[in-house]
């Protein structure tokens, strides 16, 4: 348990200890672990997806696949994590190195949902970090290897407790993304401006000889200085 727990709080979990009574209340069902600290920062991302009834059966597993694989060929994203749910398909799990507000973490959510999965249904409500069971359909979620995933084609989840060992040894040599990494991501999927879209107004060129010093951030002693340096009396007639 010990281990699982460190593997867990090293990728997921905001930093903190987690107790004996929290973790069996996470494990069954009662009560899920926090995935955001006091001030609201998160370091997981859930991907889910979800069985479509209206879609040939597996098609949320190959979704999966697809994109797991453009996380880490498009974007260079270190390998996700992948579990099954224990009521309804399977969701990829990100980690982050540095928490990040849960805003930023719902923006980054919605970007990568419109580039890499816009057939599949927005995320709602997070997910509960596996393994765990679920306290609707009995079932439990667990984190999987990844070439396991069609042995769960209806995406129901497990029927016993997974072992805990093996949950560590499909996580532990997962790494997690970097700050770096996240501000190039939310770079690149940021949306192309639209043709014939007004451009954004640029910051005005500081004026020669100030510094990079700008008009509006100077003091009067500082416009004083300058017109003084290009042989200019001033006359402030107008000021009061």
């Amino acid at each position: 348990m010990e281990k699982l727990i460190t593997e867990l709080s090293r990728l997921y979990l905001p930093a903190g200890e987690v107790t004996n009574a929290a973790w069996e209340a996470h494990l069954h069902g009662a009560a899920a672990l926090p995935l955001a600290s006091l001030d609201g920062a998160v370091r997981a991302v859930a991907l889910p997806f979800p069985v479509l009834r209206d879609h040939e059966e597996g098609h949320h597993w190959r979704r999966l696949c697809d994109v797991a694989h453009d996380l880490q060929t498009r974007f260079g994203l270190p390998a996700p994590a992948v579990s099954v749910s224990g009521d309804n398909g399977y969701c990829l799990w990100l980690s982050l190195e540095q928490p990040i507000p849960a805003a930023d973490a719902a923006r980054l959510l919605a970007l990568l949902q419109a580039a890499v999965m816009p057939d599949l249904p927005a995320p709602g409500t997070a997910a509960a970090l596996p393994p765990c069971l679920h306290p609707a359909s009995g079932r439990w979620s667990a984190f999987i290897h990844p070439g396991m995933g069609a042995s769960f084609a209806d995406g129901s989840g497990l029927e016993m407790a997974p072992p805990l060992s093996g949950q560590v040894a499909f996580i532990e040599g997962l790494h997690s993304i970097t700050p770096d990494q996240v501000t190039e991501l939310l770079r690149q999927l940021q949306p192309a401006p639209a043709a014939g879209a007004p451009m954004q107004a640029q910051r005005p060129a500081a004026a020669p000889g100030t510094g990079g010093l700008l008009l509006k951030d100077a003091t009067l002693d500082d416009i004083v200085a300058f017109l003084h340096a290009k042989n200019i009396e001033p006359t402030f007639r107008f000021i009061k």
